[in-house]
């Protein structure tokens, strides 16, 4: 289950590692639908840029975002938004 953040602040010393606060406050940016289905979302120099985090911290939370499967990355095209999965009121 993910932490929801009601900032979008990363912190360094929390007990949760930067990373893992990074990728749950995109998640959650995904959630709200901020971004949308097949639509890019920031670089990694973006969100390093945005939240002061290591190139290596923001690449983890990518790759954290894509074993979740709430995104998915096109080589030399950037990382985009996965359609979302239908649940069960879509059904049927």
């Amino acid at each position: 289950m993910a932490v929801i953040y009601l900032r979008d602040v990363i912190e360094p010393d929390g007990p949760v590692p930067p990373y893992l606060q990074l990728a749950d406050i995109l998640a959650g940016r995904i959630a709200r639908e901020d971004w949308q289905p097949n639509r890019p979302i920031p670089s990694e120099f973006q969100l390093v840029q945005e939240f002061g985090v290591a190139r290596g911290t923001a690449r983890r939370a990518v790759a954290v975002l894509r074993e979740r499967g709430l995104v998915f990355t096109v080589p030399h095209r950037g990382t985009y938004v996965a359609k979302a999965a239908p649940g069960p009121a879509d059904e049927g």
